[in-house]
């Protein structure tokens, strides 16, 4: 399967904002546009190439899921009709440039949109005939350290009345209540259009070492009183199997947060990884041996 790089094709790299990306669009659109390119037999499929690669890029799911499984990937997941599926080429080119009708002169200033037939319209009129059908969710359940490196899963699931099962590669940062979504192999539509789609999302399980919220993790750490008032180092264990050294200041509060930063989970799209939390917790015994009662007691003494 020929690889498509939508980045490549609007002209931007991988990090461009949305605003970027609209004014790439805009600057081909008026360049290839049928009604404006005329007399160039390829400007029409020029134009559609640059749609798609805005349609899938302007829809934040859809860039995630590109960025994420590349080209291939993005293609095994979206055919043709769901990347443009939602997509409204009028609405869309009306709002970049302001105005109905064709390429033509108003004033002093361009205005732009389809005077005619979309090159979609066929398949957006056949997509309101034929209702797609309903999708399906499948929740799976990942340990952390799953969703720490990523993972590929077997799916078993009925589909189409038989079972069916899929390998679905699991993404890095995939905390709970993320989707991957599986084009077509969801409920058949019972008028004869597309099938729905298959849901994969993700439930994280309960860790015995950290608690999770987001993309950061929370750890407890238990030190001794002396070590809270006069301050230590300790050991605090990451995802990874790394053992990393914390400095407890003199004077540390029972219930104190500290930050490891970036010692989270990773984010999904690549870009970022969550905090590690350490909560310190001080223990205050609740027996002292004769020797410990009576230093505490000097201790008293002397006014603290």
């Amino acid at each position: 399967m020929a690889e498509t790089d939508y980045y490549k094709i609007l002209g931007v790299n991988k990090t461009a904002s949305q605003d970027d990306i609209k004014k790439a669009y805009r600057k081909l659109a008026m360049k290839y546009h049928p009604d404006h390119a005329k007399g160039d037999k390829s400007a029409e499929e020029k134009f559609k190439k640059i749609s798609e690669a805005y349609a899938v890029l302007s829809d934040k799911e859809k860039r995630e899921q590109y960025d994420t499984f590349g080209s291939a990937g993005f293609q095994q997941r979206y055919s043709q009709e769901d990347i443009f599926k939602g997509f409204d080429f009028e609405s869309v080119l009306n709002e970049l440039f302001g105005g109905s009708g064709r390429f033509g002169r108003s004033g002093s200033g361009m205005r732009f949109s389809f005077g005619g037939k979309s090159p979609f319209e066929d398949y957006q009129r056949q997509q309101h005939a034929q209702p797609k059908g309903s999708d399906l969710i499948y929740e799976i359940a990942l340990t952390l350290e799953e969703v720490a490196t990523g993972t590929q899963k077997t799916v078993s699931f009925q589909h189409q009345g038989r079972s069916e099962k899929i390998t679905v590669k699991i993404p890095k940062g995939m905390i709970s209540g993320k989707k991957l979504r599986i084009a077509g192999k969801g409920e058949p539509s019972p008028y004869g259009g597309p099938a729905g789609d298959l849901y994969i999302k993700s439930k994280v399980l309960p860790s015995p070492v950290y608690d999770v919220k987001g993309h950061d993790l929370y750890i407890n750490q238990d030190i001794r009183l002396s070590e809270a008032i006069l301050g230590s180092n300790i050991s605090v264990p990451t995802l990874s199997g790394k053992e990393l050294k914390l400095k407890i200041p003199a004077g540390t509060k029972h219930k104190t947060k500290m930050r490891l930063s970036g010692h989270g989970l990773p984010q999904m799209d690549g870009k970022g990884q969550g905090d590690l939390y350490v909560r310190i917790r001080v223990n205050t015994p609740n027996r002292l041996t004769k020797q410990q009662k009576s230093l505490v007691e000097q201790l008293a003494e002397t006014g603290l």
